[in-house]
C-alpha cells in the first residue's frame, strides 16, 4: 500500500522565529513551498521566511513519493505590515 505525504516540517534557522518549526502542506504540483508567510501575535503583522536548499528525506519503501522532504529549512526575509 503506497502511502502519499501531504505535509513537511518547516524549520525556522534565524529571524524572529529562530528555531521553531511549523508543519506545512506541498503545493498542488507536489514542490515544497519556496516561501512561507506566517502571521505574528500582533494584528497585521506577519513574518516571511524562504525556502533554503537544505532539507532531510526519509526513505520509505511503500512511499512512491520518498523523495519528497520531510523537513525544510527557511530563511528569514522580512517582516510584512499589512
Amino acid at each position: 500500500m503506497a502511502t502519499t505525504m501531504t505535509t513537511y516540517t518547516a524549520k525556522l534557522t534565524d529571524g524572529p522565529l529562530e528555531g521553531k518549526t511549523i508543519a506545512t502542506s506541498f503545493l498542488d504540483s507536489g514542490d515544497p513551498r519556496p516561501r512561507i508567510e506566517i502571521p505574528a501575535t500582533t494584528a497585521g503583522k506577519s513574518y516571511l521566511y524562504v525556502r533554503t536548499s537544505a532539507w532531510e528525506t526519509e526513505y520509505a519503501p511503500d512511499d512512491d513519493h520518498h523523495s519528497r522532504p520531510t523537513a525544510i529549512a527557511y530563511r528569514y526575509l522580512e517582516t510584512v505590515f499589512g
